[in-house]
């Protein structure tokens, strides 16, 4: 650990002396830079005292997401900078030695920085800045109702237009406005769906994050085909120390409780019939499988007695198990539900243009619709957020599926 912050010390360090330098080349005034020095120092030493400590025994707090919210606001800019200074080196370094070995000229090995490119390294650097400003105090609550129809040439005639409204990834220890997550509750209610369907991570940690929201979210309303939901991987409470095994376990038992304080039915690889006049579909839940998380899925259990030719929703939260498991397998899983990815809560996303996330390095699907051979998936951006507590580009998500009969139209 101590290692661990030593290393992050030097790393911010030398971010800071390439950062200072662009500083210098624009501004003169030796009171503003002695200001900047020592507010620089300030954070460094706040962000490193804040890291030590970290208690494993409790997680993510809103310190913790605090703290990263204020590194990635001071060292993304300010790392811009350097990749820009660090290529000046390099060009610097070249000449120098082109002018000190080839053309004997001992004046200077280095030449001066040159102002325009510390101009640009600072003009560039303003644009992440600004946009995890506005991340952390707008974009974490924009919340965003995006509605996708998808064609299925075998859908049950009842099913015809049959809505689902799905969410994902509440997160609810991370919340910090009331206002905005009834707003949010509003949106779904608004939607009028035939069904709803929650996706996992009802919190980061501990059950008790969810306490003051119960009521928030006791405001959804009753749909007529149902509330469901599966477990998230935050749900199983493992990325903290907990002082004994049973203090684990009856946290995850407060945590599967959790869903039934809120209305919803909560699914353990176990399955469920949708009927609708005179037709059924099969509805899947399984616990959290993911490629590199926890896999307590057990698609085969969940699906046991379902018919082959049934059609299936199934609700798994990590889209990952759908590229290796579900996308394929015997049985048909026509439309699976997703969340997990948030797509990284940072990226550009032009709807029906372009869409891009550090996420899509990581998971073959990250965000919205996609499709193999008829089968869909659909991964929800998420409603809350985790660690960086904010939302640049990748908006928070309330999705409305329309389950229609026809060709297969992606």
């Amino acid at each position: 650990m101590v290692f661990r912050i030593l290393l992050l010390g030097l790393i911010l360090l030398i971010i800071e002396i390439y950062a200072f330098q662009a500083f210098r080349t624009l501004v003169k005034l030796k009171w503003i830079l002695i200001s900047y020095q020592i507010i620089s120092v300030l954070v460094l030493l706040f962000i490193l005292y804040s890291f030590t400590k970290f208690d494993s025994s409790v997680g993510q707090t809103k310190q913790t997401m605090f703290t990263m919210g204020l590194l990635l606001i001071v060292y993304v800019p300010k790392l811009i900078v350097t990749f820009l200074l660090l290529g000046e080196d390099v060009f610097r370094i070249g000449a120098g030695s082109v002018n000190y070995f080839l053309e004997n000229n001992n004046d200077t090995f280095l030449g001066s920085r040159r102002k325009f490119v510390s101009q640009i390294g600072l003009g560039l650097a303003a644009i992440p800045f600004m946009s995890l400003i506005y991340g952390i105090t707008i974009g974490k609550y924009n919340y965003k109702v995006i509605k996708q129809r998808i064609f299925f040439p075998d859908l049950p005639d009842a099913f015809d237009g049959f809505t689902i409204t799905q969410i994902s990834d509440v997160h609810s220890g991370s919340f910090d406005n009331p206002e905005k997550i009834n707003y949010a509750i509003d949106l779904v209610n608004e939607q009028n769906s035939d069904m709803i369907l929650f996706t996992g991570d009802i919190v980061n940690t501990d059950a008790k994050e969810m306490h003051p929201w119960l009521e928030t979210f006791n405001r959804i309303k009753k749909h007529e085909y149902g509330k469901y939901s599966v477990l998230g991987n935050h749900d199983y409470g493992e990325y903290v120390t907990w002082p004994s095994e049973k203090d684990k376990a009856d946290n995850f038992q407060a945590i599967k409780d959790l869903y039934g304080k809120i209305g919803f039915t909560l699914m353990l690889n176990e399955h469920t019939y949708i009927e609708k006049g005179n037709d059924k579909i099969a509805l899947i839940g399984v616990e959290n499988w993911g490629h590199n998380f926890k896999k307590a899925g057990d698609i085969n259990k969940a699906s046991q007695d379902v018919a082959q030719d049934d059609f299936k929703i199934l609700m798994s939260h990590d889209p990952s198990h759908w590229d290796y498991e579900i996308k394929n397998h015997v049985k048909n899983f026509h439309l699976t539900l997703s969340g997990h990815t948030h797509g990284m809560q940072f990226g550009i996303e032009i709807p029906g243009y372009f869409k891009w996330s550090l996420a899509q390095y990581v998971y073959a699907q990250w965000a919205g619709l996609y499709e193999n051979l008829g089968r869909y998936v659909y991964v929800n951006r998420g409603f809350g957020f985790h660690a960086y507590p904010g939302r640049v580009g990748i908006m928070p998500e309330i999705t409305v599926i329309e389950l229609k009969k026809g060709k297969n139209v992606a």
